[in-house]
């Protein structure tokens, strides 16, 4: 998948993971993963920004399997964003969904 399209909806996707619960880094990387390849090396930039942003705040929890993890909450100011956010890939995605069908079922000019 194109890189540059990819960190467009990155952004998204982790505001809408994090609003489902809190997870921690690793833990996004995975879960997005599943459905197209992300790095971690991009995913914690991406965190550290949404943070700065007040999007989300942060806290430690001890883990079983290692060191304490750092969870990723949104916050209020964050899950305004995000509802902005799925409102406009909402209208982006159905747009684009349109003129794909369009121009693939033959009614191009």
């Amino acid at each position: 998948m194109n890189t540059q399209f990819k960190k467009g909806v990155l952004e998204l996707c982790v505001l809408v993971l994090t609003y489902e619960k809190d997870r921690y880094g690793y833990e996004l990387v995975n879960r997005i993963s599943e459905k197209f390849q992300v790095a971690e090396g991009t995913m914690y930039p991406l965190l550290r920004r949404l943070t700065q942003e007040g999007h989300c705040s942060t806290y430690l929890k001890e883990s079983s399997e290692g060191p304490p993890r750092k969870y990723y909450k949104l916050t209020e100011t964050g899950e305004a964003y995000m509802r902005d956010m799925v409102k406009e890939w909402t209208l982006f995605s159905q747009g684009v969904d349109e003129i794909i069908k369009e121009v693939m079922n033959g009614e191009r000019a």
